[in-house]
C-alpha cells in the first residue's frame, strides 16, 4: 500500500497506461476483426474472453521476461530491440491486419485473438516489463485499465491515431526513452561504464526520444495509408 503514495508509482502506471494503448492497436484491431462475423450477444461474450485471454498470457510473459532481463546483456538487447520497436512505431506503414481470419464461433474467435497477442505482443511485452521496473503490480494494473480501450477500442485508437500524428511520435519518443533507460541498466553496461554510465544516462535517454519523436515528425510528411477505423 505504501507504493500508492509514491509520485513515482503514478509515473509509471501512467507510462505503463499509455505503452500498452499506443502498441496495442493492431491487437485492437485483430480483436474486431476476429469476432466480426459473429451475432452481437456472442461478439461481446468474444471479445471479452478473447481480451481477458490475452491479458493472462501477456501478464505471465511480463513476469518471464523482467526474470530474463535480470541477466547481464539481455537487459542491453531487450533494451536494443525496444528501441527500434520505438523507431518502427513512428514510421508510417500501409496496410493493416486485414488478414487476419474472423471466427464462425465464439471459442474460434477467442483462439484466433490469444494465438494472433500472442504472436504480435512482444513489443508491448518489453515495453511494459522496462517500464515497470520489477514492479508486478503495475504491470496488472496498467494492463487492467487499458482492457476496455483494447476491447472495445479498435475504432477509437484508429481516429485518434489519424487525426492527432503527435500522439504516436510522443509515444514513439517516451518508447526509446525507456529503451535506452534500460540499456544503461542492465548489469554489465553498469560494469562497463561505473559512474559515468549513472551521469550519461538521463541525457542519453531524452536525447534518444526527442530524434525518435523527431523522425516521426519528419517522416510523416510523407503520404501513407491511414488505419481503417471501421471495422
Amino acid at each position: 500500500m505504501a507504493l500508492l503514495w509514491e509520485p513515482e508509482f503514478w509515473a509509471r502506471l501512467f507510462g505503463i497506461g499509455v505503452l500498452n494503448l499506443l502498441l496495442s492497436g493492431d491487437n485492437a484491431l485483430v480483436i474486431a476483426l476476429a469476432v466480426r462475423a459473429l451475432p452481437p450477444r456472442q461478439r461481446v461474450l468474444g471479445q471479452v474472453w478473447g481480451a481477458l485471454g490475452a491479458v493472462a498470457l501477456r501478464v505471465m510473459f511480463v513476469a518471464i521476461v523482467t526474470l530474463l532481463l535480470r541477466v547481464p546483456l539481455l537487459q542491453l538487447a531487450g533494451g536494443l530491440l525496444l528501441l527500434w520497436i520505438a523507431v518502427r512505431l513512428v514510421r508510417p506503414e500501409d496496410g493493416g491486419a486485414s488478414g487476419t481470419r474472423h471466427g464462425s464461433s465464439v471459442w474460434e474467435a477467442v483462439w484466433i485473438i490469444i494465438v494472433a497477442d500472442i504472436t504480435m505482443s512482444l513489443d508491448n511485452v518489453l515495453a511494459i516489463a522496462a517500464a515497470a521496473r520489477g514492479e508486478m503490480i503495475l504491470v496488472v494494473i496498467g494492463i487492467a485499465l487499458s482492457l476496455p480501450i483494447v476491447i472495445w477500442g479498435a475504432g477509437l485508437l484508429a481516429r485518434l491515431m489519424n487525426r492527432w500524428a503527435w500522439i504516436v511520435w510522443l509515444g514513439g519518443g517516451f518508447l526509446a526513452y525507456v529503451a535506452v533507460e534500460m540499456v544503461f541498466e542492465d548489469k554489465a553496461v553498469v560494469g562497463w561504464l561505473g559512474a559515468m554510465g549513472m551521469q550519461m544516462k538521463m541525457p542519453v535517454s531524452v536525447g534518444a526520444g526527442a530524434v525518435v519523436a523527431a523522425l516521426g515528425w519528419w517522416l510523416a510528411r510523407r503520404p501513407h495509408a491511414a488505419v481503417p477505423e471501421d471495422i
